[in-house]
């Protein structure tokens, strides 16, 4: 069977679920060998052939572009894969979807910290694992009586759900936490020993030790982990001996160099007793609503603080869930700045393709934060309605 070019960057779980489906089918995938993310993928050739510039794609060799990993595997796969009659095809896009929606995000909130690509919340990763359990136990309930999620044999929806659950079964689901699940066990492992899967996935180890937020890996990644150089002390040369000499007028010593001024942009704001540092580690380690909620209000002042509403202009940009994460993890990172005198949560709403990015935050001060800070965070903001 004729296939395509797959643009990816390695060990992309998203990419394993087409690479798997090429094994079973027998469709013959060439990996792009020079795809350096971040580059291959906003260069104009290949924005020309995939708009959005999301990895992976895939372009057949028939002149097919595609872009969702789901719709690239499907294209792979064969008929055995994708349900041998209509009922089957309608099973597995039911675990496809299951998949994408009930596991994978939260697999991702829990995990991504673990490999400090993204910040530590204690509230969404205690929920995140509420989540995991919930699908675990789904299906564990159902793969009690089936060796495979629909009928005899792998299709996309085992693929799809272990590709899913990969990060899961490698960083965190330690022997405790999933010794309740061993249907799911069971059936994760015949999966990944299967030789279609070991040719891409290699041997998977299952987590012996629960993995915690990498707080080193995550400075390295958000780039705040990066030491600035100090300046080098001037070396203090002798004075040489002079020769004597008529005696001259002494010179006028030179005006010492006036050192700038790291002036505080919040300067201008009047003063407030609310501790900042003190309601974010509330507000992270502690529930929200019977905690931090009361917490705030408590020690709010309304005279000298102010709450404000912001809302993303553009929500027709956002398409993957995971790109729409990583705008707002990025606007936190730009907003350094702010920590000491502000406080925000901002959330994605809705789905892939249709959803919107909102939030609330309050500061110092009744004015709008960015006239009276940095041009940084004026920018960031600049594509907020606040």
């Amino acid at each position: 069977m004729s296939c395509g070019t797959l643009y990816t960057y390695p060990e992309n779980f998203r990419a394993f679920k087409a690479l798997i489906a090429a094994e079973y089918s027998g469709s013959k995938i060439t990996l792009k060998s020079d795809f350096v993310f971040g580059e291959t993928n906003k260069s104009e050739a290949f924005l020309k052939k995939f708009p959005l510039g999301k990895v992976p794609a895939f372009e057949g060799n028939d002149g097919t572009l595609l872009f969702e990993s789901n719709a690239i595997a499907y294209y792979v796969a064969n008929e055995l894969l994708r349900g041998a009659n209509a009922a089957d095809a309608a099973k597995v896009l039911q675990w496809v979807n299951f998949a994408d929606s009930e596991i994978l995000p939260a697999a991702c909130d829990w995990t991504f910290p673990c490999l400090g690509i993204k910040q530590f919340n204690k509230t969404a990763t205690d929920s995140a694992k509420q989540v995991i359990k919930a699908a675990l136990s789904t299906l564990n309930s159902y793969l009690a009586t089936r060796t495979y999620l629909v009928g005899e044999r792998v299709t996309l929806a085992d693929i799809s759900v272990v590709c899913s659950m990969l990060l899961l079964y490698k960083l965190v689901l330690d022997p405790e936490f999933r010794q309740p699940y061993p249907h799911v066990n069971r059936w994760f492992t015949t999966c990944i020993n299967q030789p279609s899967f070991k040719k891409v996935l290699g041997s998977v180890e299952l987590c012996t030790k629960m993995a915690q937020f990498d707080a080193k890996k995550w400075a390295e990644f958000s780039g705040q982990g990066q030491k600035k150089d100090k300046p080098k002390k001037e070396q203090k040369q002798e004075p040489k001996a002079a020769k004597p000499k008529e005696a001259a007028a002494p010179a006028a010593e030179p005006e010492p160099e006036k050192k700038p001024v790291n002036k505080d942009p919040f300067s201008v704001c009047p003063p407030t007793n609310f501790n900042f540092d003190a309601f974010k580690k509330v507000y992270s380690n502690e529930d929200t609503i019977t905690k931090a909620v009361p917490y705030f209000w408590e020690h709010f002042e309304p005279e000298n603080m102010s709450i404000w509403y912001c809302e993303y202009k553009y929500p027709e940009d956002l398409t993957a869930v995971f790109m729409s994460c990583n705008l707002i993890s990025g606007m936190f990172q730009r907003l350094e700045k702010l920590r000491k005198a502000a406080f925000g949560t901002v959330l994605l709403f809705g789905e892939a393709n249709n959803s919107t990015i909102s939030g609330i935050w309050f500061w110092r001060g009744q004015d709008l934060a960015f006239p009276v800070s940095l041009p940084t965070i004026q920018n960031v903001f600049s594509n907020y309605t606040i």
